[in-house]
């Protein structure tokens, strides 16, 4: 039940259709776009079976399962679930965003609330259970797709008189299923995935957006599937000059169906704008995929900070009490990101018999992570000033005998040899600086949504009346 990277591997060699750098390509296993990141991937699956002690869990049936399938009935178990998300960044240091515990656990937070589901369709609620029942069998590794690509965002996928299909949506149904046409945007991960979930988030209006109102898993070699990839900072990238980016590019891709059959049995929502919302609104959906975020961004920030004090001390600068100062910083936002996941995890609410992380908590998590990031970025360039910037070109300067001597002389520190500190600096321009590094900027500010969409659950979730009752309580003395 429990993959290795070898068969992980070898299940992406399904022939699936990529467009990149305008090529097509149909096995990107070991194509050097790909190639690293597929092989860090791989990394996890086996650093699973070696810690199936507290990576996994075994089913009434004596089935051993990925601790992410697991419904969480006990707090113990919803600790356990924690734990092994925080486990597996940590293999990462936090910079794959949706590792193959993130979308899973969509799934996991549908079937908690199945019976919404049964109240709307039995057939979609049993095909939802029947897909989950596959997929965690399987150990599927599933990319999300939800939003409708952006074009005149004035206006709803169904008022796009000219182009009904820039967005995803029905074209017409049969006996056989639903065929489907138009683009999904961010399938992040979707060049590492066996499957994409495909859901809508967007906003739509009743009687003109039906068609657009989907919910359904599809391989991602589906005939018809195209997946177009943006630029690979993995390509060409040596892992001296980039470590992070050479080994950890995720991607994100434009997903487009070009006329795609969805068999009946993998369509969970079909042409209700309610129950779209629901599905994630409703259910926990959002809050078991961000236990694996809260996990994996305690992790990058620890990692983070660890880096910016190795930067300091290595630049002799540790003991200044500016510098002291910026690290303390460095330090508390990853342990308030740390309080936070721990208290998710040991505070849960309880529905359906299924141990569940607290909404408010995690919306307020939603909220700081965004707001958090940036701050985290700017602290590490004040601390690294120039010394980003006075680095070699590429670690081929490193085996020139002329300039490797000039470099001996130059990147001083008391601490460390001149190529130690120039491998530490081109770790820190990664992590903050270069193309990969501004992409997790972006990542961080809007992969759970706007800011005013985090904000606005928030206020939406949060115990006002509890809130007020203190008010009330001063003003009666």
């Amino acid at each position: 039940m429990i993959r290795t990277g070898k068969q992980y591997m070898e299940d992406l060699r399904d022939g699936r259709t990529i467009f990149i750098n305008g090529e097509k390509i149909t096995d990107h296993v070991d194509h050097p776009a790909f190639r690293n990141a597929i092989r860090s991937v791989a990394n996890l699956y086996d650093y699973k079976i070696q810690h199936t002690d507290k990576m996994t869990f075994t089913t009434e049936a004596g089935e051993q399962m990925s601790l992410y399938w697991q419904l969480p009935s006990t707090p113990e178990q919803l600790i356990a679930r924690g734990y092994a998300a925080y486990e597996w960044a940590k293999q990462t240091v936090g910079w794959l965003g949706r590792s193959p515990d993130y979308t899973s656990s969509a799934l996991a937070g549908m079937l908690t609330h199945i019976e919404l589901f049964e109240s709307y369709s039995q057939e979609r609620a049993d095909a939802l259970r029947n897909y989950f029942a596959y997929a965690s069998k399987n150990d599927l590794y599933l990319a999300y797709a939800l939003i409708s690509p952006q074009g005149d965002r004035s206006k709803t996928p169904g008022g796009h008189d000219k182009n009904i299909y820039h967005a995803l949506g029905v074209v017409e149904k049969n006996a056989e299923g639903i065929i489907v046409r138009g683009a999904k945007m961010l399938a992040t991960g979707a060049v590492l995935a066996d499957e994409v979930l495909v859901g809508t988030t967007k906003p739509l209006k009743k009687d003109l957006d039906e068609r657009y109102a989907l919910s359904f898993a599809m391989p991602l070699n589906t005939k018809g599937i195209k997946i177009i990839s943006r630029r690979s900072y993995e390509f060409g990238a040596n892992p001296t000059d980039y470590p992070l980016s050479s080994r950890f590019d995720e991607n994100d891709s434009m997903l487009y169906f070009d006329d795609v059959l969805v068999p009946w049995e993998r369509v969970f929502v079909f042409e209700d704008i309610e129950m779209c919302s629901k599905q994630t609104e409703s259910t926990a959906t959002e809050i078991l995929m961000d236990i694996q975020s809260l996990a994996r961004y305690a992790v990058k920030l620890h990692f983070l900070a660890g880096l910016a004090q190795v930067m300091a001390e290595t630049n002799g600068v540790c003991e200044y009490p500016a510098v002291k100062e910026s690290l303390a910083q460095l330090a508390c936002y990853a342990m308030n990101i740390e309080g936070l996941f721990k208290s998710v995890l040991h505070c849960p609410k309880v529905h359906n018999g299924f141990c569940l992380p607290d909404k408010t908590m995690l919306y307020t998590y939603r909220v700081i992570s965004q707001s958090m990031y940036p701050n985290v970025l700017e602290t590490i360039r004040k601390l690294a000033g120039g010394g980003v910037l006075m680095l070699p070109s590429s670690a081929a300067d490193l085996e020139d005998d002329e300039i490797l001597s000039v470099i001996e002389k130059t990147q001083y520190s008391s601490i460390a040899s001149p190529v130690e500190r120039v491998r530490l600096m081109k770790l820190v321009w990664d992590a903050v600086g270069s193309e990969c590094a501004s992409r997790h900027h972006q990542y961080e500010l809007f992969y759970a949504g706007a800011p005013y969409q985090t904000l606005g659950r928030l206020y939406g979730q949060y115990d006002w009346e509890s809130s007020r009752e203190l008010v009330e309580r001063i003003k009666k003395l």
